[in-house]
C-alpha cells in the first residue's frame, strides 16, 4: 500500500471512493510523479511539490500553486478558490477534465 492509499484507508468510509478517483486521475496525469505525504496531505511531486490533494471538512482539496489557478481563473469560476488552492464540492461530481489541465499545468510549472 502506498502512503497516498493509507492515506485515503484512514479517511472516512463515505469519502474513500472520492478520493480514490482523485487519486487514480492524478496518478494517470503524473505517472512520472514520486508519491509522498507532505503537510499532511498526498502528494505528486518531481524535484518539488507538483500538487497535493486532500480531504477536508466541507469539500475535497486541490492545491496545484497559485500559477495553475491564475491560468484557469475562467475555468474555475464555479468554485471556490484562493491563492493556491481549490474547492471542490462534496455534492458534486469531480470535475474530470478540469482536474487534468490543472494536473498538467502544474506539472509544467514543477519542470521550469
Amino acid at each position: 500500500m502506498t502512503v497516498i492509499e493509507q492515506y485515503i484507508a484512514d479517511q472516512p468510509a463515505e469519502r474513500q471512493a472520492r478520493l480514490n478517483e482523485l487519486y487514480v486521475l492524478l496518478k494517470a496525469e503524473l505517472p512520472n510523479a514520486q508519491e509522498k505525504i507532505s503537510y499532511g496531505m498526498p502528494t505528486f511531486y518531481g524535484q518539488r511539490n507538483i500538487i497535493h490533494f486532500a480531504n477536508m471538512k466541507h469539500h475535497t482539496g486541490l492545491y496545484p500553486g497559485a500559477e495553475p489557478i491564475a491560468l484557469m481563473q475562467t475555468e474555475l469560476s464555479d468554485f471556490h478558490t484562493s491563492k493556491g488552492a481549490i474547492q471542490l464540492p462534496l455534492d458534486k461530481p469531480l470535475p474530470v477534465d478540469l482536474i487534468k489541465k490543472i494536473a498538467q499545468l502544474a506539472l509544467v510549472r514543477e519542470q521550469r
